[in-house]
């Protein structure tokens, strides 16, 4: 075999989101696996894309971002989490899944370990793998999906060189408070290790909990990346607008990546975010509403058909505990059978792990119609009543 075939002899596979929503189109299923929104899309934010095109250049703008982005990234979070930052601590990028390259591949090198919080975003691991290096994995403890600080110190080694995190949990929605990321930073400054903190979800919390970023914990406001999304935050996944915020010389690390992954992002989009980041609060809190009430019409619509939900604080999804549901712990055999025989489509929490999977959770998605969410509920009914 020659040396080209053999690189492309095992391809990677077809992820579950791509396969689930693949069997979703093809039986005519309710898809609640993805992570997209169905609801309409935020007129202020198209508005705001529609003058950006007809009026402002269409042309590139600067590889860290327009300034006015920027600054418009820095002063929400001021607002919103009561972060002092400047343009110089941002760098826009194309979504948060390239700031998350940008920042691996700036912060990682080869042979380095980096500890990954299981489950993950399925984005993580490769990246760390493609920048040269090893993970470490620790998991949250269900059913509360708290992280043991313990097994995390423990995890720590001499090649070890970063954390990764993720607050809220994609998948299961808990988020990590200010003792413990406190603690994660008593852990890094005594290890001299970086923390990656992926915090896309930060906008849509629904019952109170406050976000904390690690930017705002004292020891680790120098070492700590946090990735932002427009995408989440405003409900438009297609846009594609995310940015890694960090002290200016890890900021300007990320930059020396990102300026020869996409180098920039459109010029549109990033003045129409910069218009929508200066809404008031009031619109982000009647935006977060809309879904607040759809993930109450889901969690009560599943309890009242007998399914276990666990508590979450934010994202755009609810696990279901199979066996405190009366289902079998087999998430991946049941998720088949609810797109199949239920026609509604669902993610087994187990395909966010690495090694060691749960296996007895499943993640449903509620960022969907009112009619669509009681059709599903109809059909997820009918299936409990027959299992």
């Amino acid at each position: 075999m020659s040396s080209l075939a053999s690189r492309l002899s095992a391809p990677p596979g077809t992820t579950i989101f791509e396969r689930m929503s693949g069997l979703a189109r093809e039986l005519g299923a309710i898809n609640l696996g993805q992570g997209f929104p169905d609801m309409a899309e935020p007129a202020e934010l198209v508005g705001a894309a529609q003058r950006a095109l007809a009026g402002r250049s269409n042309q590139y703008p600067p590889m860290r971002g327009l300034p006015e982005l920027r600054c418009a990234v820095a002063d929400y979070y001021a607002r919103e989490q009561g972060l002092a930052l400047s343009a110089e601590n941002i760098v826009v990028t194309s979504g948060a899944t390239e700031a998350l390259a940008a920042s691996l591949l700036a912060l990682v090198r080869p042979g380095d370990e980096v500890i990954l919080v299981q489950p993950l975003y399925d984005a993580y691991l490769p990246l760390v793998e493609w920048a040269g290096g090893r993970a470490r994995l620790v998991s949250l403890q269900p059913p509360h999906w708290t992280l043991p600080l313990d097994r995390l110190a423990e995890a720590i080694g001499p090649e070890t060189r970063g954390i990764v995190l993720n607050t809220p949990n994609n998948p299961v929605g808990t988020m990590l408070d200010r003792q413990t990321l406190a603690a994660i930073g008593e852990l890094a400054e005594r290890h001299d290790l970086w923390v990656l903190c992926d915090e896309v979800w930060e906008g849509m919390v629904f019952d109170g909990t406050p976000h904390v970023s690690p930017l705002a914990i004292p020891t680790l406001a120098s070492r700590a990346i946090k990735i932002g999304s427009a995408g989440k935050i405003f409900s438009m996944t297609g846009w594609k607008v995310g940015w890694a915020v960090a002290a200016p010389p890890l900021a300007a690390a990320v930059a020396a990546k990102h300026q020869f992954l996409t180098f920039t992002t459109a010029t549109p989009l990033q003045w129409a975010v910069a218009e929508a980041l200066a809404l008031p609060p009031a619109w982000h809190s009647a935006h977060r509403a809309r879904y607040a009430a759809a993930k109450a019409r889901l969690v009560g619509g599943l309890a009242s058909a007998g399914f276990a939900v666990l508590p979450a604080s934010g994202t755009w999804f609810v696990t279901v505990d199979l066996a405190a549901s009366g289902l079998p712990a087999d998430d991946a055999a049941v998720a088949e059978r609810l797109i199949r025989e239920a026609g509604v489509a669902s993610i087994p929490v187990s395909a966010f792990y690495a090694e060691q999977p749960e296996r007895g959770f499943l993640r449903l998605c509620f960022a969907k119609e009112d009619a669509t969410l009681d059709e599903a509920l109809e059909r997820l009914s009918r299936f409990r009543r027959s299992a």
